[in-house]
């Protein structure tokens, strides 16, 4: 089990670290925005996974609040792209 957990945490570091770079490096707004939902994404699955190591699930109620964040989030962003047309 703890092979698999060095494993998911290799993963979930490599992500976090990409995403940073995109939200760094993201030629526009909507990339960065994407990229944000993306470090808000791989925090999750990495509280949700801290959580089923440990076998606590005291952590729910945060991943529940995350998520909606997050969709709350792109969706507000969603909106904010198609109102202001194609460029």
């Amino acid at each position: 089990m703890t092979v698999v957990a060095v494993i998911v945490t290799v993963l979930l570091v490599a992500a976090g670290g990409l995403t940073l770079v995109r939200i760094i490096r993201g030629p526009s707004i909507l990339d960065r925005a994407v990229a944000t939902d993306v470090l808000l994404a791989v925090a999750v699955a990495a509280i949700a996974t801290e959580a089923a190591y440990s076998r606590d699930a005291t952590a729910l109620p945060v991943l529940v609040v995350l998520a909606l964040v997050g969709f709350v989030g792109s969706v507000s962003v969603a909106r904010f792209a198609s109102r202001r047309g194609p460029k």
